[in-house]
């Protein structure tokens, strides 16, 4: 810790972490320690860190709300960074529909003030977990409908650069995944809204809840989906139908309500969790000859 506060400038804003437990940052609750969980509250701040770390050779991880991370059980041998308070802004423009929100914030903040401007295109996401800038990197939505296809223009931090702003045109995005580069901070985004047909906006976003709270365990810490779902299929019917709906690994278990979930049911470790992850691809291959791909992200795993 010495090291990193003698890299950083006196006027750092933010909070430094020794041997922080990841497992307090991740809707798993699962996850050893970080070396460092670091929080900054500014974006010169965060321009500071980025060189000291780079100064330093330390390998880094961004994170937002930690609803699509699992973290080994040994923890992450590196630095965690959290975006702070400035980089939490959600602000609609009426005069051009866009909302400007920060990468901290909350996607269900977004859906919020579409519903409260009576503004349609984000009716898909929600009920939908983590953070504008999470949503952003593994572009959140459905295969029909997704994050990508509202997006004005992305600003991130390219560390040693500075900030770099893209038009949508500029990024590729496919399913669960966009091409924003990995070594560059997402910081904030512009995202369209449109005028509704009706004004139901609110009501479709009220029903559309109602049907994730029937469909997903959402009373247990999970990750949200596991696996994305293959071409024309569904990895949870796959998961059911090779018989894993139910099953269990120590703490953790796919869900008896939707078999793309593995919940924590009190005390799960990661490795168990993993197992259940393994276990399901190779079932399906199995039988199937699909291979499922997770959709959640891993750290500190060799």
């Amino acid at each position: 810790m010495d090291a990193l506060i003698r890299a950083l400038r006196w006027d750092f804003n933010g909070e430094i972490l020794v041997d922080e437990p990841m497992s307090k940052h991740t809707t798993y609750k699962i996850g050893g320690p970080a070396s460092y969980f670091v929080t900054v509250d500014d974006l010169g701040s965060l321009t500071t860190l980025c060189k000291a770390l780079e100064g330093l050779g330390w390998v880094w991880f961004v994170i937002g709300s930690g609803s699509n991370l699992l973290v080994s059980d040994e923890g992450f041998a590196g630095v965690v960074i959290k975006l702070g308070e400035a980089f939490d802004g959600c602000k609609y423009d009426p005069e051009t529909g866009i909302i400007s929100a920060g990468c901290a914030c909350r996607l269900s903040r977004v859906v919020s003030e579409a519903a409260t401007q009576n503004r349609s295109g984000m009716e898909f996401a929600v009920g939908t977990p983590g953070t504008v800038g999470g949503a952003l990197r593994m572009n959140a939505g459905t295969s029909r409908d997704y994050l990508g296809s509202r997006v004005v223009s992305v600003t991130t931090l390219r560390p040693g650069m500075g900030l770099v702003k893209y038009d949508a045109a500029e990024i590729s995005w496919s399913y669960r995944s966009s091409s924003i580069p990995a070594d560059e901070i997402i910081v904030e985004c512009e995202i369209a809204t449109r005028q509704p047909e009706d004004d139901d906006v609110r009501g479709r976003m009220i029903r559309a809840l109602e049907r994730r709270k029937k469909t997903q365990p959402l009373g247990l810490p999970s990750c949200g989906s596991v696996f994305q779902n293959p071409e024309k299929d569904s990895a949870g019917r796959l998961i059911e139908n090779v018989g894993l709906k139910g099953a269990s690994c120590g703490g953790a278990a796919f869900s008896s309500l939707h078999a793309n979930f593995i919940v924590n049911t009190g005390q799960a470790t990661a490795d168990e969790v993993l197992t259940l992850i393994h276990a399901a691809q190779d079932a399906v291959m199995d039988k199937y000859q699909i291979h499922l791909t997770p959709e959640v992200r891993f750290l500190g795993f060799s």
